[in-house]
């Protein structure tokens, strides 16, 4: 009986999907390079093609087949996009979130890889370069602008003592699914019935910490939780605490852009560089949006120069901002104004359009 063929020689990324297939009860074809795997290629019902040795499997001219996949643990998407080309893959799963979808296909591995998954979501991570920086308000906008221009979206509160997200929303009343009860459930939660679950308005999800400052964020239910966002959502946004803990660095890892929001001041710019260093291992897809005003005139550029990082946008005040969030409207919920118009911006930086899936 031919067995799904795993082509790889990255040890971590060997032992994911070992651990995987084990817990299904399946065994699998193991090789490390193009050419150990050529003759089991075209025979095998499932090929997984780690992401490091993608390129040599191009160079190799691998037979043209359906029912191959490109996995991965890091997570450049448009590096992976373009080594999926290069192999054939008809998809790309990316480690740990997409773990719910291989094991589905390491299940019925002949399933048409359209039937299988929709196309995936984005997803955009955020972080306060300091405290008070505004990245709640910014990852709130986000998931709101998508919801106006057209998309689905899923604003994940991954920052138990922020407040809870609720409040930025003016959700708080809004029934549904929040962290205390998916962390006490993970195991049994569905993923595709997740997002179902959780409070929404229109096109736009939450999954919020509520007001539980006590709340632990097991990595197991953010990896559910961003898995299923990403199947079923154009965008996830993940609103993220400034000290890293397990379901945070998951998030860092799984997503597309990282944005760190950093007010134009001296002090800012030095707790943001601290906070830039706790991302660094774990992703290099950083960005900085930089608030303004400032009061000593430092710019944007200086602000991205004294990080090492690229500016993702500007943030300018908004007159009138704080007083509609104090009484319940959610950001960018207007369409208009500096925020509205960032979210619109950084949307279309990450592929996502009016009325476009990613």
């Amino acid at each position: 009986m031919h067995r799904p063929l795993l082509v790889t020689d990255d040890p971590a990324l060997l032992q994911e999907i070992v651990t995987l297939a084990a817990g299904l009860a399946l065994d699998l074809d193991v090789v490390p390079g193009p050419e150990p795997a050529r003759r089991r290629y075209p025979t095998a019902p499932l090929v997984l093609i780690g992401d490091e040795v993608a390129p040599a499997c191009a160079r190799a001219r691998l037979p043209r087949r359906s029912g191959v996949l490109l996995v991965a643990r890091s997570h450049g998407m448009a590096r992976l996009t373009a080594l999926a080309e290069a192999v054939g893959a008809g998809d790309v799963v990316r480690f740990p979130t997409g773990a719910g979808y291989l094991v589905g296909r390491l299940l019925n591995p002949t399933a048409p890889a359209a039937l299988a998954t929709a196309v995936r979501g984005r997803i955009v991570a955020v972080v306060g370069g300091r405290g008070g920086a505004g990245a709640t308000v910014l990852a709130a906008g986000l998931a709101i602008t998508a919801g106006r221009i057209g998309l689905r979206s899923l604003l994940v509160d991954a920052d138990p003592l922020g407040g809870g997200v609720d409040l930025v929303l003016g959700w708080e009343d809004v029934s549904g699914l929040r962290w205390p009860a998916l962390s006490a459930t993970s195991g049994a939660v569905d993923p595709p019935a997740l997002v179902n679950a959780l409070p929404s308005r229109g096109a736009v999800a939450v999954l919020s910490c509520g007001g539980d400052a006590q709340v632990t964020l097991p990595h197991e239910a953010m990896a559910t939780a961003l898995d299923a966002g990403s199947r079923g959502r154009d965008l996830v946004v993940a609103d993220l605490p400034r000290r890293l803990d397990e379901a945070a660095v998951l998030a860092l890892q799984a997503a597309d852009r990282v944005l760190l929001v950093v007010p134009a001041e001296l002090r800012a710019c030095a707790a943001a560089g601290r906070v830039a260093a706790t991302l660094a291992p774990h992703t290099d897809a950083v960005q900085v949006v930089v608030r303004v005003p400032a009061p000593g005139r430092l710019r944007a550029r200086h602000v991205a120069r004294s990080l090492g990082l690229p500016v993702a946008g500007t943030l300018r005040a908004e007159r009138g901002l704080p007083r509609r969030l104090e009484r319940g409207a959610p950001p960018a919920a207007r369409g208009r104004g500096p925020l509205a118009a960032l979210c619109r911006r950084i949307l279309g930086d990450v592929g996502l359009r009016r009325g476009a899936a990613a």
